[in-house]
């Protein structure tokens, strides 16, 4: 498992370029505010772990440089940089929880010269990465308790390697149960309209020589129709308290239809990515983005109407009675939702 998304080395944070996925290879040093917002805004860098990571390290760099020579000033500074940075994607809550770790962290060590503050904050970014990268390695763990050698496998978007610090969170099991020679049988849908699932997902897990097939989001119901899948698994940007589950667009359809031909719907939610503060469906923001990403981004000319109008939301919200269950790093959670994440979130404290 070598494939990484982003790294801190040598004072610089290096983020590889997933727009350019499969075709190019592009590392990007990210050196201002405006850098870093747009990278994530722009899904050069994705998935709701690696945004939470990308932001702490980016938050730090663009503090990294201040002149400010009290406290005030410089916690002045670093809220006006962290509120921006927030502004870039409103679904993900590891965005704001990231940023809100770092800010704590400031808080802690207010009473520190400033250069104190600036490596406490860098010492932070690095924690919240290896958290990450347990976090993953432990969903993996606890998901693949769940699977059997041989099974046909169904997954949506990218939640994989590049969507986290290492391993992915629905895709983690996958790679161990590679190295424990499960050979699953891996079904890729392609994501419209982003085609993460084609760009990215089918790329790392052929890359990592997992049996994986690409298929077109319309035809997960077919594939299940003949008996190919014997579980999905998806990932999460955002869970309320009661299980519901904001992931890729496309993914509460495919919920629906494992719940039809009764077929086990696994989401995996790293415990960072649960907003207990959330209750309802509602209360999970939705990012809606620009229409052309539906009909010419991906095309030579234009597929569609001159003006016409579009409906681009980014994100779904899957009801959690068609959730079988949530897999978090600290263990399988099963329904009743709201009662057992209650138990979850009383553990965290």
């Amino acid at each position: 498992m070598n494939i990484v998304p982003l790294k801190y080395e040598d004072d610089k944070l290096l983020i590889l370029d997933q727009t350019k996925l499969p075709n190019e290879t592009v590392w990007l040093n990210l050196e201002t505010l405006e850098d870093v917002w747009e990278a994530i805004y722009s899904l050069r860098v994705r998935g709701a772990p690696a945004i939470g990571v990308a932001a702490a390290y980016g938050v730090y760099v663009c503090v990294r440089d201040s002149d400010a020579k009290d406290f005030d000033s410089f916690y002045k500074e670093f809220k006006e940089k962290s509120d921006y940075l927030n502004s870039s994607r409103p679904t993900a809550v590891n965005l704001s929880w990231a940023l809100a770790r770092m800010e704590k962290c400031v808080l802690a060590n207010k009473d520190k010269p400033i250069d104190e503050i600036k490596s406490a904050l860098l010492k932070k970014a690095h924690l919240i990465r290896q958290e990450d990268e347990y976090s993953c390695r432990m969903l993996g763990e606890h998901g693949l308790s769940l699977l059997k050698p041989g099974m046909g496998i169904l997954t949506h978007c990218n939640a994989g390697a590049l969507a986290t610090a290492k391993y992915g969170t629905a895709l983690s099991p996958l790679y161990l149960g590679n190295e424990r020679g499960y050979n699953f049988k891996v079904f890729a849908n392609e994501t419209r309209p982003l085609l993460q699932g084609a760009r990215l997902t089918a790329w790392e897990l052929s890359q990592a020589g997992i049996d994986v097939t690409l298929i077109c989001d319309n035809m997960a119901s077919i594939v299940m129709q003949n008996g190919w899948i014997d579980a999905v698994l998806v990932g999460c940007d955002r869970m309320t308290s009661k299980g519901h589950g904001a992931n890729k667009i496309g993914t509460s359809g495919l919920a629906i239809l494992a719940k039809e031909y009764g077929i086990p719907f696994y989401m995996f939610v790293p415990t960072s990515t649960i907003d207990f503060d959330a209750k309802e469906m509602s209360d999970i923001p939705i990012e809606e983005r620009k229409g052309e990403e539906i009909y010419s981004l991906w095309y030579e000319k234009e597929m569609a109407p001159k003006g016409i109008k579009t409906y681009n939301p980014a994100f779904d919200v899957t009801d959690a009675k068609y959730i079988t269950a949530i897999i978090t790093e600290k263990g399988i959670i099963y329904p009743p939702f709201e009662e057992n994440l209650k138990e979850l979130k009383d553990r965290l404290k």
